[in-house]
């Protein structure tokens, strides 16, 4: 009997499927070696001033929403969130959104209307003879907010700086600084 039926070719090389397995597993053991060399101190400051950032954002809309003006008073370990009490005639702590400390690697220079400000030290507690301070950063109801720069940098050389600006018309993005 004659067979009819082709004889099996053998298989050589390698099929699509099989290159792009190995080019995914090679590209995911490439990331994890990025992600496990990056500084965190690095990662630590950016995301700090991407929370920030957020903050920012998120304020300036519930100003807008809620008619109401919110301030932010930045001290040198952190920054704590305000608004106006037009009864009272006074800014007030918010009840919504808690006082920010930075961790003790990182601080913060801020600028208001291009002038360097020097920052207080953190207000813990309010005394009745001693009202909380007016916030350095004001974001209006009308959709403004004050021109300003803010820096967050390491207290320690080679961490690169984020910075915050806004010209009072739009809002801050988080950006990095090139290190000096």
């Amino acid at each position: 009997m004659v067979s009819l039926s082709r004889p099996r070719a053998s298989s050589r090389g390698f099929t699509l499927v099989e290159l792009l397995v190995v080019l995914v597993i090679l590209g995911s053991l490439v990331g994890l070696a990025v992600l496990g060399v990056s500084d965190p101190r690095g990662r630590q400051l950016r995301d700090e001033a991407e929370r920030l950032s957020g903050l920012l954002a998120l304020l300036s809309e519930a100003a807008l929403l809620d008619n109401r003006e919110y301030g932010l008073l930045v001290n040198d370990q952190g920054y704590r969130v305000q608004w106006y009490d037009e009864a009272s005639a006074a800014w007030q702590d918010s009840r919504e959104y808690r006082q920010h400390r930075l961790p003790a690697s990182l601080r913060l220079q801020l600028q208001v209307e291009g002038q360097a400000l020097q920052l207080a030290s953190a207000v813990t507690e309010e005394a009745p003879d001693n009202p909380l301070p007016a916030p350095q950063l004001l974001l209006l109801s009308s959709g403004e907010l004050s021109s300003f720069s803010l820096q967050l940098q390491g207290r320690e050389p080679g961490v690169a700086a984020w910075e915050l600006r806004s010209d009072g018309f739009q809002l801050p993005i988080a950006q990095r600084l090139e290190q000096r």
